[in-house]
């Protein structure tokens, strides 16, 4: 287990199986546990030591007996290490006989779980041999010289510090029923539920059993470790699949191949192994309030804790971690992701304009830039919806002191294919002399260096001595807030005054505060308010290549390609924009990666860095050194910009992240960031 960061590191194990074969499967079982040394949990199948498919076997008393002579071998040869092993066999208690599943824990068996669910139809004939377990039976059976904890109701539990790894097993058939005892167990507090299973194989079988544990997981807010019988068992009348899974909260992890897949079959032993985030887990729990209310079915006192021991060394992480976990890898589903975020943006939209009375109008900034293209093709398909004319969107570009000709022509060539009706204003005169009157009542210089001359109207600074005395400017000494947010602002300003302004900014630009404050920071609805940065990009893009084709296509894949910028400072002589957003608040890849790891999952700092690291994905090679300084600077302007996130307009939310204050995000605008940096550090050290 990885201790300071709650990773359980799990394994589901498919054993090549000798039907009736108690030491032959025994010896198995010990060969792929040696071939697992740094999992921490260990599930192996349904009757794994006898195996599943022995029929009228199980009421052969010498079957019996070397089944439990093999339990008490297995234990004697795990002491070597702080393993938790789920094994399965036949053990007869009282009257009748059970399909139970053992824990073996440090050389010691520590609980004994029978199967409450004996499925008897279509194929399963389990009730021929096995009985159902229930409450009533003995709370404890004799194996060897040692009584040994005996029920439904028994939680493994290992604490590591202050967290609670708990675990618990269902057998099989529970998992179809209608109400899995692993929905009570988690309430009562497990987080890793395991099953061992006998599953056959047929057609379409697969698919339902997957969805199966990754809803269970979802439902359960825990991990979930499915192992099934191998194709080695009989294969009299049924084949078994082999099919193992493990699902973490709604997701799957890993999942091995299974009979019928197209591949081969594999015959020889095979395991599949995840880490679990046990520490995750528990933070989504307590954020889903709702979650503790299904105490109302079950009292925590109803299971018994059966402590047991992990070894809580470090190991890297196994789990691919996504360096874009808002922007799914697998292309199938990006493309689904990309559908379902435009569809709930323009759904929003459309509801939005229908407020506005029989004939709206909205009006729209467009840049040039990703944001504002992708909040142009929101409204152009809101109002194709409506039915109503495109010319009623309104769509404003504004050139500025740094606005480009590749991104002035962008917004050009986009407004007109759109069909909008277009308008371009030019505000660098509005803007220098809102300067001079600064300069008049204050004292302002533009980046402390302009004098601006105001001792009569027409001894004020003409426009080209100006771009040109801005131009003179020394790179180091670009900087100058006042400069920028006047023109941001005189933007804002021309739009209100025009209609119902569409805002255009990203979340990862709400989450960081970069935008003016009362500029592109408002507007009266906002359709990209929780979109990420990394998302919006992949939107435009999936937009220009299946809804569009030419010019405008060409013109779309542009702006996806065109680094970010906001462009308040005079281009550069070769009139590229000489201002990187990235290169001066850090990637925005990184941002999004920690954005979502700390908003959404509660993660500390230092674990956000650990996952930094593991990361798979990212468009370059980060050191810890960079890691480190962009996630301080992640975290010092997300506390300090807190104030813009308590005043945004009405947006919808797409994903599982919102950072509006009417919904998922309520922070306090004048909380400490220490405690957070604090913990970057602990992670350096």
């Amino acid at each position: 287990m990885h201790k300071s960061f709650g990773f359980v590191r799990v394994s589901s194990a498919v054993p090549r199986v000798r039907v009736a074969d108690p030491v032959g499967n025994t010896t198995e079982i010990l060969s792929v546990r040696e071939s697992l040394p740094d999992s921490d949990i260990i599930v192996f199948p349904e009757l794994s030591i006898s195996s599943y498919s022995c029929g009228r076997l199980f009421h052969q008393q010498v079957l019996l007996d070397e089944c439990k002579e093999q339990l008490l071998r297995l234990a004697e040869q795990t002491s070597d290490r702080q393993q938790l092993l789920l094994v399965g066999l036949p053990i007869s208690l009282d009257n009748a006989l059970y399909n139970c599943v053992a824990a073996i824990n440090s050389g010691e068996i520590i609980g004994i779980a029978p199967k409450q669910f004996i499925p008897t139809y279509n194929e399963f004939y389990e009730g021929r041999y096995f009985a159902s377990a229930d409450n009533n039976l003995p709370d404890s059976v004799l194996l060897g010289d040692q009584w040994v904890p005996f029920g439904v109701d028994l939680i493994y539990s290992f604490w590591c510090d202050s967290l609670e790894v708990a675990v618990y097993t269902e057998i099989c058939e529970a998992m179809w029923m209608p109400v899995p005892p692993s929905s009570l167990a988690a309430i009562a507090g497990a987080t890793i539920m395991c099953n061992p299973s006998a599953s056959p194989e047929t057609i379409g079988k697969a698919e339902y059993r997957r969805n199966l544990v990754t809803g269970q997981s979802g439902r359960c807010i825990a991990g979930y470790v499915y192992s099934s019988s191998a194709p080695t068992e009989s294969t009299a009348d049924v084949v078994y699949g082999g099919h193992s899974l493990i699902a973490q909260a709604g997701h799957l992890l890993t999942e091995s191949g299974y009979v019928g897949d197209s591949k081969p079959t594999q015959r020889e032993a095979y395991t599949i192994t995840a880490d679990i985030d046990v520490e995750r887990l528990l933070t989504e729990r307590r954020t889903t309030t709702s979650y503790v209310d299904g105490l109302r079915y079950v009292d925590r006192e109803d299971y018994r804790r059966i402590p047991f021991v992990l070894d809580t060394q470090t190991n890297d992480l196994v789990n691919p971690v996504d360096a874009m976990p808002f922007v799914p890898s697998d292309r199938g589903m990006l493309e689904q992701r990309c559908t379902e975020v435009f569809g709930i943006q323009t759904a929003a939209l459309a509801k939005r304009l229908e407020c506005l009375g029989e004939n709206p109008k909205a009006v729209i900034g467009v840049s040039g830039g990703l944001d504002s293209t992708l909040a142009l093709l929101v409204a152009t398909r809101a109002f194709d919806a409506l039915d109503l004319p495109r010319g009623n969107i309104t769509a404003v570009t504004m050139p500025g002191f740094g606005t480009t000709e590749h991104t002035l022509n962008n917004a050009r060539t986009l407004m007109k294919y759109l069909g909008v009706t277009c308008i371009e204003l030019d505000i660098c005169e509005a803007a220098l002399l809102e300067y001079h009157e600064l300069a008049e009542a204050t004292g302002y210089k533009p980046f402390g260096k302009i004098q601006l001359d105001n001792s009569s109207p027409d001894k004020r600074m003409p426009m080209d001595e100006f771009v040109q005395a801005l131009q003179n400017i020394p790179d180091a000494e670009r900087r100058d807030l006042t400069f920028e947010n006047v023109q941001a602002r005189r933007r804002t300003e021309l739009l209100m005054n025009m209609g119902f302004v569409l805002g255009t900014g990203d979340m990862s630009e709400l989450w960081l505060g970069w935008c003016t404050y009362n500029a592109d920071h408002q507007s009266m609805y906002n359709v990209n308010c929780s979109v990420p940065k990394t998302m919006v990009r992949f939107l435009v893009d999936y937009v220009a290549n299946h809804e569009f084709e030419g010019d405008i296509r060409h013109t779309l894949t542009s702006i996806v390609d065109t680094e970010i910028s906001p462009e308040l400072l005079p281009p550069t002589e070769g009139g590229k924009a000489s201002q990187s957003t990235e290169a001066e608040v850090g990637p925005y890849e990184l941002h999004d990666f920690f954005m979502f790891h700390l908003a959404r999952h509660g993660s500390s700092p230092a674990k956000v860095l650990y996952l930094a690291e593991n990361a798979e994905g990212w468009s370059k090679v980060y050191t810890r050194e960079e890691l480190t300084h962009w996630l301080t600077v992640n975290l010092k302007r997300a506390f300090s910009q807190q104030y813009k996130r308590d005043d945004v307009p009405n947006g919808p939310k797409v994903g599982s992240l919102s950072l509006s204050p009417r919904g998922d995000w309520r922070m306090p605008s004048d909380a400490v960031v220490d405690a957070w940096l604090r913990s970057i550090k602990t992670h350096d050290e």
